[in-house]
């Protein structure tokens, strides 16, 4: 052999790829897993609290499946009957008139109602259909306050009506009206009082006053108008006031207060 092939033969030995060696363009997974120094890697162990969770959610699977299963497998058991009270009926028909016998039976207010209403105070004139001094009122004369008489004088009349007293007086162009109304005691219900702001702890009524005028029936004139109301037994008892300024609340409370005392 001459010395150039001797040559050629030496560069073509050292320029050949190794067999070993990956080619360039093998894949990425060739590359990784080529070669001698590419043994593959020792599997990794699990997680010691991933296997808890795993046992704990696998032991209550098991567990309830079990218990299922024993459960299907006992007979039902009856549930107790119900326990419902029946209604209960009086053994005898009550007789409305008895029963309302054995209510209590409201006080009673006889006598001269005018001597329980309060009196005018000094200083004050004349004004109303019974100025200063307290009188009797028919039972016309108070139909005739409301806008159809007749109705009204019906209504009283058939609603047991018994009798009424009244007084009024002025002061300081300010008009005051006290009034008692008794009803038969089989209409006590229309004693009623018209609720609102409580004028005493112990008066089963109420007062209110208007924010707004009101005009009289006969002029343009305006007011402003206060009332309280209470029931004593069979007496309804009813204070107004009648102002060309707002009604003064204290001032209607405390004349609503003297008037039920002396129901009292």
């Amino acid at each position: 052999m001459s010395p150039w092939s001797a040559q050629a033969s030496a560069e073509g030995e050292s320029n050949a790829p190794a067999a070993d060696a990956p080619a360039a363009d093998a894949p990425a997974a060739d590359l990784l897993a080529a070669g001698p120094e590419s043994a593959p890697r020792a599997p990794r162990r699990p997680r010691p609290v991933l296997l808890s969770v795993c046992a704990l959610v696998v032991g209550a699977l098991a567990g309830g499946g079990v218990g299922y299963a024993i459960q299907a497998q006992r007979p039902p058991t009856p549930l107790p009957p119900l326990q419902v009270a029946l209604p209960a009926y009086p053994a005898e028909v009550v007789d409305p008139a008895a029963l309302a016998a054995q209510q209590p039976a409201p006080p009673v207010i006889e006598g001269d109602l005018r001597k329980l209403l309060v009196s005018a105070p000094a200083g004050s004139g004349a004004w109303g259909d019974y100025p200063d001094k307290p009188g009797w009122m028919s039972i016309g004369e108070l139909a005739e306050r409301k806008g159809e008489p007749a109705l009204v004088f019906k209504d009283l009349a058939l609603n047991g009506f018994r009798r009424a007293a009244e007084v009024d007086w002025m002061k300081d162009d300010i008009r005051y009206r006290v009034s008692l109304t008794q009803f038969t005691p089989d209409h006590i219900a229309q004693a009623e009082a018209t609720p609102g702001m409580s004028f005493a702890t112990d008066a089963n009524g109420g007062y209110s006053v208007d924010f707004l005028p009101r005009k009289w029936s006969d002029t343009e004139d305006q007011y402003y108008y206060g009332h309280a109301t209470a029931q004593r037994g069979t007496v309804l008892m009813k204070v107004e006031i009648f102002s060309p300024k707002p009604v003064d609340a204290g001032d209607l409370k405390a004349l609503a207060k003297q008037q039920w005392e002396r129901l009292a």
